[in-house]
């Protein structure tokens, strides 16, 4: 990896700010970063090449004439490909879509770019963000940068394989069930899925109306943090949208968890007899470290995260299905055969149980932050079960999350982070979750930061040959 590709936003803005590296300068080099990697790792469906050198020209200009449109501008991204994009084909990675160009951008995007920041192009996706990876779409799926062979997760998998391998500093994700956290665990990047309504999700191709997330993968916490700044606010455009008051993120990151009261979702990994035996003896050093600067870290038992993922297994598959029932009925052969066989499970939810899964929802987020949440600062919970695994040995079903720890966040709506916090022997990145309040992500960043500083696996990048 190069100089810059190593460098945070923070320090390339920084950069910016004093003359030393220009927009130009740092776009063209993730330019050739993609050139180089792409084709082993099909990070990209969609490179935008002459868009992005334009949009860093007009960067450094404004840069030039003291114009200064905060953390992001002149800082290149890439954009989930389920997320409209003016001008550019928005794919959804499927064979229904393979000429669909939007004439405006998702809210999400349209913010970024109002800021300065420089769009370098879409990122692979899973088809329509469900499903398992497949040969049978639009566009072949991403590979793990640790080892080409394993999965990178999904639904963001291009997006945590682009950050993971220093294509970009940041990449746009969604998360339904674990789909921005799920990628940025086998990966070994952050990813962030904020509280459900800190951002908007017009514009983005829907999966399930009710858990739908939209965040940020980066490669560290304070590039998560300025990330979020700028996607994070209130859109009255989209229903779920919270008005709240968004906190200042990159302040809060220094603060340390001297004091802070963290429970630890031991259960989760006990219970699971696929657990994989290098996981929880990450996750114990990582809270020895927290306890170590200070805090006070106490296990919790929450419920089976098997009740957790029935519950949203049920909302996901009949929220989806409703989605695509239309285009399932008349042109079916234009799915790939995992995305089909999920979308049409769908079909066989009953209203009864749907009402009912919503009902569960609401009494288990109410029962985790009022009873867990309200005794601790934030949560630590293991973010899979299982390292990436690989491609020719993907579970038959096609509702399997691949060891996902995740969906109980999405089923309660609470801002949830995946931070690196190891490796195994062969590797493979392992990951947890920091998992805070509604609305107070500012408090999920500070402990993440604080692990960070604690830990030296940002250090520890991929060896790709570029």
């Amino acid at each position: 990896m190069s100089e810059i590709q190593d460098m945070s936003i923070a320090a390339l803005s920084a950069a910016y700010r004093e003359r030393t590296l220009s927009p130009v300068e740092v776009t063209e080099d993730a330019l050739q970063r993609i050139a180089a990697l792409n084709d082993t790792l099909n990070a990209f469906n969609t490179v935008t090449a002459e868009l992005a050198l334009a949009r860093a020209k007009a960067a450094e200009a404004e840069f030039m004439s003291g114009t200064d449109l905060g953390p992001m501008h002149g800082i290149p991204f890439g954009a989930k490909d389920i997320y409209d994009t003016a001008g550019i084909l928005t794919s959804c990675q499927s064979k229904l879509r393979p000429d669909v160009v939007p004439d405006v951008n998702a809210h999400a995007v349209q913010k970024l770019l109002d800021g300065g920041a420089v769009l370098l192009g879409k990122c692979a996706t899973i088809e329509f963000a469900t499903g398992g990876p497949s040969e049978e779409t639009l566009f072949p799926p991403a590979r793990n940068p640790w080892n080409t062979a394993h999965v990178p997760g999904g639904s963001s998998s291009g997006s945590g394989a682009a950050v993971a391998a220093g294509m970009t500093r940041m990449a746009l994700g969604s998360d339904t069930g674990g789909s921005i956290r799920g990628p940025a665990a086998y990966c070994g990047t952050v990813g962030i899925k904020p509280t459900y309504g800190r951002v908007s999700r017009r514009g983005v191709f829907p999966l399930s109306f009710t858990m739908d997330h939209c965040g940020p993968l980066s490669w560290s916490v304070a590039d998560a943090a300025l990330s979020l700044q700028v996607m994070a606010g209130f859109d009255p455009l989209d229903p779920a949208s919270a008005d709240e008051p968004v906190a200042d993120y990159a302040a809060g990151l220094d603060g340390g968890v001297k004091g802070l009261r963290i429970g630890y979702v031991a259960n989760w990994l006990a219970e699971d007899k696929n657990t994989h035996p290098e996981i929880p003896a990450a996750i114990e050093t990582a809270l020895a470290a927290l306890r170590a600067d200070g805090a006070v870290v106490e296990n919790v038992a929450l419920s089976s995260h098997e009740v957790f993922h029935a519950c949203g297994r049920m909302i996901i598959l009949a929220e989806c299905y409703a989605i695509h029932e239309k285009d399932l009925m008349e042109r079916p052969e234009l799915y790939g055969r995992p995305t089909r066989e999920r979308l049409m499970a769908g079909a066989f939810v009953r209203g009864s149980d749907y009402v009912e899964a919503l009902r569960m929802r609401r009494e288990m987020s109410l029962q985790f932050n009022a009873e867990v949440l309200g005794q601790y600062d934030a949560v630590i919970a293991p973010a899979t079960a299982l390292p990436a695994g690989r491609f020719d040995a993907q579970p038959n079903d096609p509702l399997a999350l691949s060891g996902y720890l995740t969906v109980p966040f999405n089923v309660t709506g609470n801002p949830a982070m995946s931070v690196c916090c190891g490796f195994t022997s062969e590797g493979l990145p392992i990951s947890m979750q920091v998992v805070g309040k509604p609305f107070d992500e500012a408090m999920v960043l500070r402990v993440g930061a604080a692990y960070e500083r604690a830990s030296a696996w940002r250090h520890r990048r991929p060896t790709l040959s570029a």
